[in-house]
């Protein structure tokens, strides 16, 4: 297999982060005009997809890369990687997490019932089961897309996407390791990972705009969810002032603050578990995500976020908190989308049509549950992204419904990332029966 050498024309960090800033600010400006195209265009599609793919655009054309290799003077292949997503998860991710909970009525969350829940599980369901099935009806077309061998067997590589989808990146990372996947290949997987993901959330954004119309239908009873919004609106405006800098520099405190503790005591968790306990350390069991730094730093952020929300903090909502707290999150939404290269979409079919029968049944089942216990479209938009997009898109999602609502996300973002270990390995197991049928 031959190795692509192709540098991006801009590998400096600092100039590709100057490029996102710009997409934001462009897609920003735009939405906010009320006359012509741009709102005539964004009537239909929603300013947050295109967050998403303009860096996505910007990648395609070998303007930016997430990654690339270099031939070095002696020959040697040198691999680079731009750390701007890793700032963006482990620093504004955090920070982001805080800035949005210290706000939260957790009693009226906890009144939103258990619907939320059960389109949570019908969402981790239809991952564990989508799979298999994606398997079994491909191969009636093209036995060799879902076959392979050893560590070049197509389910091992698919049950990173499993990973992915209950969970996020740590589930990803867990899986690749317990099932040795060839690193060769698995550069198709992130691909079909991040093209079914994102078509299946830019297919939630357009519903959105559509939430009465799909509620009805749905027959759904929505009152929960708009006393929630009334309640928080009414403490919003009751709270809102001209922030200050000190209200700047006490919000940059409480949040950066946080993510300090949530990185050291993370850390120190994730390892103190896996020396300690033999069941944590073993890639294979269903414990093994509570090794994961990256776990503990997301539920440590969000438990601080709570507690704050038990005091007098909870009061710089008012001096827009939450918005900065949203415009970290965007700022994770640009890395993200810089890491799909649309010019790739097609390279490999066979993959890409197991990603999308495999979302595609993720959909169906929760369409079909929210239609039998008459659930809201917000809980199944949110409970499918906590499972698919985990804590970087659930709170974005939830917040195109209403902004009270992003901290409903980010609780059930992290319920994800308890389920994800357990129900991908259940997944990739399925999916190797299925291979073998």
């Amino acid at each position: 297999m031959e190795e692509n050498l192709t540098a991006p024309l801009i590998t400096d960090d600092t100039v590709v982060f100057g490029l996102l800033a710009l997409c934001l600010g462009f897609v920003f400006y735009t939405s906010s005009i009320k006359k012509g195209f741009w709102q005539k265009f964004y009537s239909v599609v929603p300013g947050i997809l295109i967050c998403y793919l303009l860096p996505g655009i910007l990648t395609s054309i070998g303007l930016i890369a997430p990654e690339w290799k270099t031939l070095s003077d002696t020959g040697e292949i040198i691999e680079h990687k731009s750390n701007l997503y890793y700032v963006a998860s482990r620093y504004l991710l955090p920070a982001a997490l805080v800035l949005m909970t210290l706000s939260i009525d957790l009693k009226a969350v906890i009144n939103l019932g258990s619907k939320a829940l059960v389109m949570f599980l019908t969402g981790t369901a239809g991952i564990i089961i989508g799979g298999p099935i994606a398997i079994l009806i491909v191969s009636i077309f093209s036995p060799e897309t879902v076959g392979g061998n050893d560590f070049d067997a197509v389910w091992r590589g698919l049950s990173t996407i499993a990973g992915s989808w209950i969970g996020g990146g740590a589930n990803q990372a867990a899986m690749f390791e317990i099932f040795q996947y060839n690193p060769d290949k698995f550069g198709q997987m992130v691909l079909v990972d991040v093209i079914g993901a994102n078509i299946w959330m830019a297919i939630l954004l357009l519903g959105v705009g559509r939430t009465q119309r799909i509620d009805r239908w749905l027959k759904a009873d929505t009152s929960a969810i708009e006393s929630l919004k009334i309640t928080v609106t009414r403490f919003a405006e009751k709270i809102t002032r001209v922030p200050t800098l000190q209200d700047y520099m006490i919000m940059l405190f409480l949040a950066f603050t946080a993510v300090g503790i949530a990185h050291f005591f993370g850390n120190y968790l994730s390892s103190y578990l896996v020396v300690t306990f033999e069941a944590v350390a073993n890639p294979k069991s269903f414990l093994s995500f509570v090794g994961s730094a990256f776990f503990w730093m997301v539920v440590i952020a969000t438990l601080i976020g709570i507690m704050i929300s038990f005091t007098k903090a909870k009061n710089y909502e008012g001096a827009g908190a939450s918005k900065i707290g949203g415009m970290f999150i965007y700022v994770l939404v640009a890395t993200i989308g810089m890491q799909i290269d649309l010019t790739k979409i097609l390279e490999n079919p066979g993959l890409l049509a197991v990603g999308l029968i495999w979302i595609a049944i993720h959909a169906g089942l929760l369409i079909l549950v929210a239609k039998l216990i008459k659930a809201p479209f917000f809980f199944l938009a949110v409970g499918s992204q906590a499972n698919v997009g985990g804590a970087a898109s659930a709170p974005v999602v939830a917040a195109e419904f209403h902004p009270s609502l992003a901290s409903v996300g980010v609780l059930l973002a992290v319920l994800g990332y308890v389920v994800g270990t357990g129900g991908a390995l259940l997944c990739a197991y399925l999916m190797e029966v299925a291979s073998n049928f």
